[in-house]
């Protein structure tokens, strides 16, 4: 790592990346075992001969041996446990959702919790055996083994209320929405990932900065990024945003040399290799700084629902309701006021129409001919008609418009298209009258004779 990238908020992006992982909360709470039996040795010091010799070391054996049985018994069967919620899930309704159900905390802190323990167990009985922990110094040892029991209760009191709910369609899909609602949120607060918003066009000066791998852009360190640019003396104007697929060699920013080098050792070089250490491109798409990819994974749900082998509409309903909670945190990142700008890098901001696109096309089409889901989305977006912002409005508007004429393109009864009609709002409905009218009389219309002699 380049001393461009030692800034403190790089590094806060990366820990809360790490902490995500499940081998880095197990490694934590084994360093936390080990570090408990080496403050239990260096306490046993101060303990007075009469209360240390109060208990032998033989009562600290048996809950050691109890915490190393069990442990190794419980994980197993919550690994198993894991696994099967992982499958189901992705069976049953996308394998993206898989990704955020691996990253859940209870889950991830009730393994390390019972890992940690095993450790410590496991420690604690080789200790004893070299007598580090003999019988006149176990006093501190067992009082401490008692703390990591009682730890190990809670964790397994959390844990079973926990799989009352683990893996079930309402708790999967609370997940989902609320960590898209998260990542749209501080994509909100932090308008273009704090960089300029480019609206408008690149100068013809910039020169194109390529791709050495073919996947997705999954992450990006604005503050990091923006420290290479000033120290080499461009300006970077993004042409892919977060999530945009890229292959090898495609052009994935333009850079603009508006100045000067800091010093001799900031070469092309060393802004080749800033750059690609500050943009992260993966075989798959992730959550993190990517809102559009959870409005598109909630869409696949109730496309998944809608399926002739699930058949539920139900679901298909609730994630409608849940996208336009999300979809109405929407600001238009460009009017925001902001204290600090990330003056040498542009970035583009969202577009409402690719964000109501993402959440609402699949599912829109998968389900034209499911009357009920229709009229939800049809109040979902009459909702969002009414939102402060006019892009999320006239977005909301000519989606509305595009699904309710597919849906009564798609169905026969006259009834359920009465009733579907009379769910979309009076603009919408007088909007695709006229349109239908219109379609309907140029198929009237006889073709025009074009002075060609037939006979």
């Amino acid at each position: 790592m380049t001393p461009d990238f030692l800034i403190p908020s790089t590094l806060i992006r990366k820990g809360r990346e790490y902490s995500r992982k499940l081998w880095v909360r197990v490694l934590i709470m084994g360093l936390l075992a080990v570090f408990s039996l080496l403050v239990s040795t260096l306490i046993e010091r101060w303990i007075p001969q009469s209360l240390a010799t109060y208990l032998t070391g033989s009562a600290a054996d048996r809950l050691l041996s109890i915490i190393a049985n069990a442990m190794l018994a419980v994980t197993t069967f919550s690994l198993s446990v894991m696994v099967t919620v992982y499958r189901s899930s992705s069976t049953q309704w996308t394998p993206r959702v898989h990704r955020l159900i691996v990253k859940d905390r209870t889950t991830q802190n009730t393994l390390a919790v019972f890992i940690g323990a095993y450790v410590y167990a496991l420690i604690a009985i080789i200790l004893r055996e070299l007598g580090v922990f003999d019988d006149k110094r176990s006093f501190v040892l067992f009082i401490m083994t008692v703390i990591v029991l009682i730890v190990i209760v809670l964790s397994l009191i959390r844990w079973v209320l926990h799989l009352q709910s683990f893996g079930s369609l309402i708790d999967t899909s609370r997940q989902v929405e609320e960590q898209t609602r998260l990542s749209f949120r501080e994509r909100l607060q932090n308008p273009c990932l704090g960089a300029n918003a480019l609206t408008g066009d690149i100068p013809e000066s910039a020169e194109p900065f390529t791709a050495d791998e073919n996947g997705y852009i999954q992450h990006l360190y604005p503050e990091a990024l923006n420290t290479v640019a000033a120290n080499h003396g461009v300006k970077i104007y993004f042409r892919r945003n977060i999530g945009s697929f890229v292959f090898v060699n495609e052009p994935m920013m333009m850079i603009d040399r508006v100045g000067d080098p800091i010093d001799d050792e900031h070469t092309d070089e060393t802004l080749g290799a800033g750059i690609r250490a500050s943009v992260i491109i993966g075989d798959l798409r992730t959550f993190d700084q990517d809102p559009r990819f959870g409005l598109i994974v909630m869409g696949e749900v109730a496309s998944k629902a809608l399926s002739p082998g699930v058949n539920d509409p139900g679901t298909a309903i609730d994630m409608i309701t849940r996208i336009g909670r999300v979809l109405t945190d929407y600001e238009d990142e460009t009017a925001r006021e902001r204290d600090e700008v990330l003056d040498h890098i542009y970035v583009e901001p969202l577009k409402a129409s690719d964000l109501v696109q993402d959440a609402f096309g699949a599912l829109a089409r998968d389900g034209c001919t499911v009357v009920e889901v229709q009229q939800r989305l049809q109040t979902t977006l009459n909702g969002l008609m009414r939102h402060p912002d006019k892009g999320l409005r006239d977005a909301a508007r000519t989606s509305a418009e595009r699904h309710l004429r597919r849906a009564l393109y798609a169905i026969e009864f006259e009834p359920d298209r009465a009733q579907l009609m009379e769910s979309a709002s009076d603009a919408v409905r007088d909007a695709v009258r006229k349109t239908l009218r219109q379609s309907q009389e140029q198929d009237d219309t006889p073709e025009m004779d074009n002075g060609t002699d037939t006979n």
